[in-house]
């Protein structure tokens, strides 16, 4: 399994694999969708894509960082928003290979923190990060959060 970092050029390893993440998660099939989304996020460098391969050179999961700022810390941090890996390559080792391509990668852009979210119910994957260190976040913190949908 190898892991590497995801640049306009390579996009096309990412767009079905990004398609079949959005299926996952209920989103209608939209390959069209999928290669201007990733094509834009790269393009203007508003995330960043790191893609497993197989040892065939095939893409078998991939993992989507995006940034966020802290003001008053003054530091830049990262969310894990989408990590993927296909149902033939589970088990395998490329989740966690993924995540720490991932966490690397903060700590040389000097992250305070790399954040993700997962469902209740998803144990294999909540199992995996809480072995690589990820910790749940009680509820009470001291700063509560809020959205207004648009």
């Amino acid at each position: 399994m190898q892991i590497q970092r995801l640049t306009t050029s390579s996009k096309h390893l990412v767009t079905d694999l990004f398609n079949q993440y959005r299926v996952f998660y209920k989103q209608p099939s939209d390959p069209v969708l999928a290669d201007a989304y990733i094509s834009n996020r790269l393009q203007y460098g508003e995330s960043v894509i790191f893609v497993a391969l197989n040892d065939a050179g095939e893409p078998v999961g991939f993992t989507q960082l995006y940034s966020t700022w802290s003001s008053v810390r003054a530091v830049k941090n990262w969310i894990l928003n989408d990590l993927y890996v296909t149902a033939a390559a589970r088990r395998l080792g490329a989740g966690r290979k993924l995540i720490d391509a991932a966490l690397a990668f903060a700590r040389t852009e000097g992250a305070g923190y790399v954040q993700l979210e997962t469902a209740e119910d998803n144990h294999n994957a909540r199992r995996l990060y809480e072995t690589i260190g990820f910790v749940q976040q009680a509820p009470e913190t001291e700063y509560l959060v809020y959205r207004i949908s648009l």
